[in-house]
């Protein structure tokens, strides 16, 4: 075996990084609904709505997803 330490296993204590739980996965792919429905039937009055949903949630969700990489260890790798 290789003593190169690329190859070596993490520690036993690193901790897995997941995100909290969110309503806003659910919310954008409402909003994206909610806007393709209103093209293919009721015109602006659904467009909008699941545009501005689709918009709100899609910048929450990077802003958030920013921020959680932002405080991991500036060790981390993966």
């Amino acid at each position: 075996m290789s003593a190169d330490p690329r190859h070596e296993a993490p520690p036993l204590g690193e901790e897995i990084h997941l995100p909290g739980p969110s309503l806003i996965p659910l919310l954008n792919a409402i909003g994206i609904t909610v806007a393709l429905v209103g093209v293919t039937t009721f015109g602006w009055v659904m467009i909008i709505p699941g545009v501005l949903l689709f918009l709100g949630t899609t910048i929450r969700w990077i802003r958030d997803t920013r921020r959680d990489i932002d405080e991991l260890p500036l060790e981390h790798e993966h």
